[in-house]
């Protein structure tokens, strides 16, 4: 039996709340394949589109009267309610189609991080919808926000996301599954917070859910690494005639292709220096890195970029 973290792309849930839970019953179902298989799963999920949406939501209605204002920690923590929330119900609903009996919870999960990481000073974090160049600028100029062209997609709004150091919840997690139950954890990355001498306290931020998930997984002594997103392999010379799919991935070779610059910094790169603070120096683990759909077969080894130490 193997342990596993599988961690699903903010973007690969979907625009809406409709379409996102309808394409994690399609998730719930190879999840629960996964544990019918005898596998022990702990799920992870970004919100990058999610608690962009949400704040611009919460800044609208308070610039309206119509609500008070909520900081960015905040939306994190809705985000990974209304996300744990729509994941908790398929793969209850698929647990219960194939008479498996298994508690499946969520966990609003805080990550310390350091207040002097130099992210806080270069936001980079893709967070919220695309925009066109001149609706960005708008925007910018109404809320002061900051945005970058992301990857020839359009432009997206940039928050800080500093490296994460310590999961506060990590002593329950364990105990929930050490108990056998299905635990969704570490949402959006985890709320952002800081050490203070009053305690904890969040933080306008976005850890890179990949980072967190990679913490999560070597902390909880994890075998495989699963990252789940848009495409189904890591490609060199993306999107340009001589694409090149990669199978398989090791360190010494990631690290090379990472300083040639072929990973876009607010795409592919995170996920690549995830899978290696998780499998470098641990010739037993394994990283994968595939799409939503995809997921079986990469599971079967048929599809999916593998990182190796």
């Amino acid at each position: 039996m193997a342990k596993v973290v599988v961690a699903l792309g903010g973007n690969a849930l979907g625009k809406s709340p409709e379409e996102q839970l309808k394409l994690v019953k399609n998730t719930a179902a190879s999840l629960v394949g996964l544990i019918e298989a005898g596998h022990q799963v702990v799920i992870s999920h970004g919100n990058g589109p999610q608690v962009g949406q949400i704040n611009l939501g919460m800044n609208f209605a308070a610039d309206n009267g119509k609500t008070a204002s909520f900081s960015f920690p905040e939306c994190g923590a809705m985000s990974q309610g209304y996300i744990g929330y729509h994941l908790q119900q398929s793969l209850q609903n698929e647990l219960h189609k194939r008479w498996l009996k298994k508690n499946v919870v969520t966990t609003v999960t805080q990550i310390a991080v350091d207040p002097a990481d130099p992210a806080f000073k270069n936001p980079t974090k893709p967070v919220g919808d695309f925009y066109s160049k001149e609706q960005a600028e708008k925007i910018a100029e109404e809320k002061g926000y900051t945005f970058v062209e992301d990857a020839g997609r359009g432009y997206r709004q940039v928050v800080p996301s500093p490296l994460p150091q310590q999961i506060m919840e990590l002593g329950s997690i364990e105990a929930l599954i050490n108990h056998g139950d299905l635990v969704i954890a570490g949402g959006g990355g985890g709320v952002p917070v800081i050490k203070t001498a009053d305690g904890l306290q969040g933080v306008p931020a976005v850890i890179d859910k990949d980072r967190s998930s990679a913490l999560l997984a070597d902390k909880l002594g994890a075998d495989k690494l699963i990252i789940l997103t848009a495409v189904d392999y890591v490609y060199v010379n993306f999107n340009k005639p001589d694409q090149k799919k990669l199978e398989r991935l090791s360190v010494d070779d990631a690290k090379e292709y990472m300083a040639a610059g072929q990973f876009a910094a607010g795409s592919m790169l995170p996920k690549i220096e995830a899978c290696l603070s998780f499998v470098e120096g641990h010739p037993e683990r394994e990283a994968i890195i595939t799409s939503l759909s995809g997921l079986d077969d990469a599971l079967a080894g048929k599809l999916g970029t593998v990182i190796h130490g």
